[in-house]
């Protein structure tokens, strides 16, 4: 199994077998997470957190993991998301490569990696599978389930598969239903791993690895994340020190396009490509209208929890403030507290990873209402 999960992760074997959405099921399937903070007796305290695509299950420092975490500004003693008040439970994604199981594991049927022969994940697995984690805690009703990026589809999807499994809801630059301009970017994205020959219908290995198709992708996904304000902000027209080489006359000129190539190379090895394109496609099949007969906000309005605060940027280019707008307007008719609050972070998707000072208020003003 190509393993990227850190230390201090710890696993959830999944119930057997776990039925899959859209057919097929996995035997001895299991999800990584880790923990903070203590469970109160009443199991009243616990608040789940859900990711986007690519992070682990460390949101934060912690005793089995000193190193900071995706979200160690926002998690921790004192921080918006109080561990000393609240016990926090981080799930990587079913299908990831970061300890869960995904198209990178081994299959214990043939003793091989799954590779194209993993199931089709939905979205709605995901949910599922984090679900387990939470019921092997003992756990019956969630304070809260914060959802991040794809994490807030999968915590709708959680909302939505287990009526009233969470008081409360934080939806932060999520989604209900995938929009045409991000399933463009995402099939552009998968498109470049499968082109590379490399890829080999799924079947490469660490000698023979579809380098170049990852790059592109990554490249395509974090121009995506931020906004054209920030990258104007950040780099400007500003070029590089180096002359051009004659060997590679249209190579990198532009420091941004150094920044996209720098960043790319620290990704590419560190996700594995079958699982990155199944986690892709997850987010496009997505759609909470499918419960609403076709209507999202319908769908929306079938989900039962008690508040939910839907928080958005105006700069968003990937899950643009409409959809979090929509998300709270749909909850609200449902019967829920709903509001939706607009941050004008300048940068974009990715604002609630460093725009601290705006979303931590926000975060823990909603938590401490709960």
């Amino acid at each position: 199994m190509t393993e990227f999960a850190p230390p201090g992760t710890r696993y959830c074997a999944l119930p057997l077998p776990f039925a899959m959405k859209r057919g097929g099921a996995l035997h001895g399937a299991r999800v990584a997470y880790e923990t903070w903070g203590t469970l109160a007796p009443g199991a009243d305290n616990a608040v789940l957190i859900l990711t986007g695509l690519s992070p682990n299950a460390h949101a934060a420092s912690n005793d089995g993991n000193p190193e900071p975490g995706w979200w160690e500004a926002m998690l921790g003693p004192g921080k918006a998301i109080d561990t000393t008040r609240w016990f926090v439970i981080c799930v990587n994604s079913l299908g990831s490569c970061k300890g869960s199981t995904g198209a990178a594991s081994i299959d214990p049927a043939t003793g091989e990696q799954y590779r194209l022969a993993f199931p089709d994940l939905s979205i709605e697995d995901v949910a599922r599978a984090a679900h387990a984690v939470v019921d092997a805690l003992g756990i019956e009703r969630l304070a809260c389930v914060i959802g991040c990026s794809m994490g807030g589809m999968s915590a709708l999807s959680y909302i939505q598969q287990f009526p009233h499994g969470a008081r409360g809801h934080i939806n932060v630059s999520g989604a209900a239903q995938a929009l045409p301009f991000s399933i463009a970017i995402r099939s552009l994205q998968r498109e470049a791993i499968r082109l590379d020959p490399h890829w080999n219908l799924g079947r490469y290995d660490e000698t023979h690895y579809p380098d170049a198709g990852m790059r592109i992708a990554r490249k395509l996904g974090v121009v995506t994340y931020r906004s054209a304000l920030e990258w104007h902000g950040r780099f400007g027209r500003v070029r590089l020190d180096s002359e051009r080489r004659e060997d590679d006359p249209f190579g990198l000129e532009f420091e941004v396009e150094s920044y996209l190539e720098g960043h790319a190379r620290r990704f590419v090895r560190q996700f594995d490509p079958n699982c990155y394109l199944y986690l892709s496609r997850s987010m496009d099949w997505f759609d909470l209208a499918e419960v609403g007969g076709g209507d999202i906000l319908a769908g929306l309005a079938t989900l039962r929890v008690e508040r939910t605060l839907a928080i958005g940027v105006a700069t968003d280019i990937l899950f643009p403030l409409q959809q979090q707008e929509q998300i709270a307007g749909g909850l609200a008719a449902g019967g829920a507290d709903a509001h939706c609050l607009a941050l004008p972070s300048p940068q974009g998707h990715d604002a609630f990873l460093v725009d601290i000072e705006r979303f931590a208020p926000a975060v823990a003003g909603f938590l401490a209402r709960l």
